[in-house]
């Protein structure tokens, strides 16, 4: 998938940190982002930039801080210090200005987060309706559109336990489109699947890429992130060490901590 490159990562100095930033304003700014849970520093100085339909893939080790930061871009987690934008906007505080920044943010967890009580349609119509307005008839119309895209439209009337977890993923995912996003998070959205569920979520997200979604994609899948990804991103310790396209990144990594890592997780 070729694609220009609308994605720039930095921060901490690391080696090989630090990308130019594009010329138009982009979707998403983190600057010097840190964030801590007690005294443990989970990000430090992170400076990452998404511009609009760019796809970013963001790989390490476990621990290293890519789930916090996925999660602080929409406020999930409350940054210690730094500056997070989205669309030229500071990130809102608390209310409803930040509901209706979440709104825009669709995000995709490992443990899928469906609401077990109601069926998959239900769980993909609830938000439009109580938080967009949508009349029920619009929204089980878009939301059918929609799980036919992920391909479970016969799955529209059962219950999330009904369905494998691949399934269930794919609803997760289509419950997250129809708030019609402007950009999708997903947190390591195959690490709680079988093997063999894995690619047909990948599947999903690669046909999200195609259309021109711009996303920020936590994962271990080194397969997937060389073939969607406009930029990879590495983290360790909690900043970003290095950030280029997936075919720099893979064939030559800058730093001696990627150069491990790649080796390791390609050549086990």
């Amino acid at each position: 998938m070729t694609r220009k490159n609308p994605v720039h990562g930095g921060g901490g100095g690391g080696e090989g940190a630090g990308a130019g930033a594009g010329t138009a304003e982009p979707l998403v700014a983190m600057t010097a982002v840190c964030k801590s849970f007690g005294a443990h520093q989970v990000l430090t100085d992170v400076d990452l930039t998404v511009d609009r339909g760019g796809v970013v893939v963001i790989i390490g080790p476990s621990g290293s801080g890519k789930s916090t930061l996925c999660r602080c871009i929409n406020r999930l987690e409350v940054i210690d210090s730094g500056t997070i934008t989205i669309d030229g906007q500071p990130l809102p505080a608390e209310g409803r200005e930040l509901a209706r920044m979440r709104a825009r943010v669709g995000m995709v967890f490992q443990s899928f987060n469906l609401f077990g009580h109601l069926s998959v349609l239900d769980n993909v119509t609830l938000a439009p309706i109580r938080v967009r307005g949508l009349s029920r008839r619009d929204a089980e119309a878009a939301a059918r559109k929609l799980l036919d895209r992920v391909g479970i439209a016969d799955k529209a009337d059962q219950a999330p336990a009904e369905l494998s977890g691949g399934q269930q993923q794919r609803a997760a995912i289509a419950r997250a489109l129809a708030m019609e996003p402007t950009i999708m998070l997903f947190d390591e959205p195959t690490s709680a699947l079988d093997p063999e569920m894995v690619t047909e979520v990948l599947d999903v997200i690669r046909e999200l890429a195609r259309a021109g979604m711009t996303m920020v994609v936590v994962t271990h899948e080194m397969g997937f992130a060389r073939e969607v990804a406009d930029q990879v991103v590495f983290m360790d310790d909690g900043r970003i060490v290095e950030s280029a396209p997936p075919a720099e990144f893979f064939a030559n990594p800058r730093s001696a901590r990627a150069r491990d890592f790649v080796g390791k997780v390609l050549h086990p």
